[in-house]
Parts: structure tokens; sequence; C-alpha cells
């Protein structure tokens, strides 16, 4: 009796409280007149402004084509609109593409390939479903083809310089083979040998004329849409300060070069936390590492307060607009 008694209570309570919140809906006047009305004052949802003309590493975007300006269009609203990923690309590139870029610029790549790096793992350290791993998303034989490191204690594909490295010979190697960046990049996605037939069957040249899976058809223009966002973040609704960029952090070098060492007791003794350890040393999948090869590794640690926010931002107080990246 009693439990049924708290019951009525509690469905009287919720039939009062549907009745309160009718009744105020209706006071206020919130028909669909004056519903139409707020929204045409308060809420706006813009389509995405796209350029007359634009390139991809060098390459003309053919615009003119119908498909390939609405391809484009399709990822700028995708991208626009998914706000809270985009701001997160926008403040991890504060710390990633000073790494990236020299090492591009070094190997003759266009810097255009780091907005790849961006969609490819949003400039962290992911698995795919596909077991496609860290920044660049090496399978293990490609990785290891194009000189990484991958065995239980190393994972050199979670090692932002050496992966972009190896990015950087794996796509001069695609450009070589068909002779243009986006095919490159196309390439990338999808694989030499699935991008060949595909040419090949449809006797054409272009990343722009070919019929590819729908991933692989998207793959380019998604890249193009990242680039035109971070190059002009305000013309897409993004205000990032520099101070709110993500920044390059600190470190000092030690050499871990023994067998069967335990990472633990090895954090303490250089004076740095087992997970700042890790932190910076992302290649590292292990927490006892033996080191079979008897190989020489550098580490990476954090300087002397390296992990207090202040001391590792060099522009911490620089609140101008981010215009470009």
């Amino acid at each position: 009796m009693k439990r049924l008694a708290i019951a009525a209570i509690v469905l009287a309570s919720l039939a009062v409280a549907g009745e309160i919140f009718i009744f105020a809906t209706r006071k206020e006047g919130n028909d669909d007149e004056t519903l139409r009305r707020a929204i045409k004052a308060d809420y706006r949802v813009y389509a995405p402004p796209i350029p007359d003309t634009m390139s991809f590493c060098g390459e003309l975007v053919p615009l003119n084509i119908y498909y390939v300006r609405e391809s484009l269009d399709r990822e700028l609203v995708s991208n626009m609109y998914w706000q809270s990923n985009m701001l997160l690309w926008l403040k991890r590139a504060g710390r990633c593409f000073p790494v990236i870029e020299p090492i591009l610029k070094r190997n003759g790549v266009p810097d255009d390939f780091k907005y790849l790096c961006v969609i490819e793992s949003g400039l962290t350290n992911v698995t795919s479903p596909a077991k496609a791993q860290g920044y660049w998303q090496f399978i293990k034989a490609t990785g290891e083809r194009y000189g990484l490191e991958i065995n239980d204690e190393v994972d050199m594909r979670n090692d932002l310089e050496a992966s972009t490295e190896a990015a950087c010979r794996y796509l001069k190697s695609l450009y070589a083979r068909f002779g243009s960046w986006s095919a490159a990049a196309a390439a990338y996605n999808c694989g030499e040998a699935g991008l060949d037939r595909r040419l090949s069957l449809e006797g054409v040249g272009s990343y722009y004329d070919v019929r590819l899976n729908r991933e692989t058809a998207r793959y380019v223009y998604r890249i193009l849409a990242v680039k035109l966002i971070f190059q002009n973040p305000q013309d897409y609704g993004f205000f990032v300060r520099r101070c709110d960029l993500y920044p390059v952090l600190p470190y000092r070098e030690v050499t871990l070069d023994g067998r069967d060492v335990d990472l633990y007791l090895f954090a303490q003794q250089n004076d740095c936390s087992y997970k700042m350890l890790r932190e910076m040393n992302p290649w590292i999948t292990t927490d006892r590492f033996k080191n079979k090869n008897g190989r020489s590794y550098t580490l990476r640690l954090p300087t002397k307060k390296g992990t207090e926010y202040n001391t590792i931002t060099r522009g911490h107080k620089d609140t101008s607009v981010v215009t470009n990246l």
C-alpha cells in the first residue's frame, strides 16, 4: 500500500509539472509564429564561402567542374559545423605543425600535406578499425616498409618526427608513380594498387576525373576543406587566439641503452613521472624495456618545471586571433 501511495504521489507531481510547463509555454506566447520570429532574429546558419580558385600542393583544383565544387562544399559544411572537433584540431596544430612543417620542407614534400595528417588522425595517436596507427595512420607493413621500427616494445608510428619522415618517403614514392600530388594523396588512402586499377579501368589520369570508393572520393576534398579553414579560420567562424593553441613542449634528452630496464624506476631516477615519460615518448609500448636487440634510444623528458603551463608556452600572453595555420 505504501509503495502504491508513493507511486500515486509521483505521478500526480509529474502531471502537475506538465501542466505548469504547458501553461508557462503558452503564457510566453511560444506558438509557431513566435518561434519562427525568434529563429529569424537570433539563429543563423551560413553556407561556407568557396573560393573561385584554389590549389593543392601547387596543382590547380578544377572548381569549374560542378561535382568538384559541390564535393568541396560538402566537406566544408561537415567540418565547419563540427565545431568542437575543428577547435581541437586547430589547437593541436599549435604543437604539431612546428614539428611537421620543417620535416616536409626538408624532404621536398609540399606543406599542404600537413592537412592530410590532420584528417588522418586529428593530430593524435589513434588506432583505426583496420589497425592503422599513429599520427599518419600507417598499417604495420607499410610503416616497416618505409623505415619505422614496430615490435612488442617500440612502435615508431606513434612518434611524430619519425612517422612524418616515413610519410614523406611514402608520399614521394606515390608522387613518382602517379605524377600528381592529389593522386598521391588518394593513393595514401586507398593504396597504390587500388588507385592504379581504377585509373587504368576508366582511362583517366586525374584524381578529379576517376570514380572511387566513397571514402577515397571524399578524401582529397576533406584535405582541401581543412586547408581552407586552417588558412582562413575567421571566414568560417573560428576565432582562436594564439594563447589558445597547445604549445610545443620543451624537453631534455636522455639515452636508454640498457637491457631489461624498469621504466617506472628509470623515470624516478631521471626526476620524471612515469606518466610524463610515456606522454613524451608515445612510441614506447611497454613498462619494462627488455631491448633484446641491444639498441640505443633517445628519450625526451620534460625540462625542470616543464609541465607547468605558463613555463612551456612561449606566447601564453598573446591574445591576437590566429589568421593562418
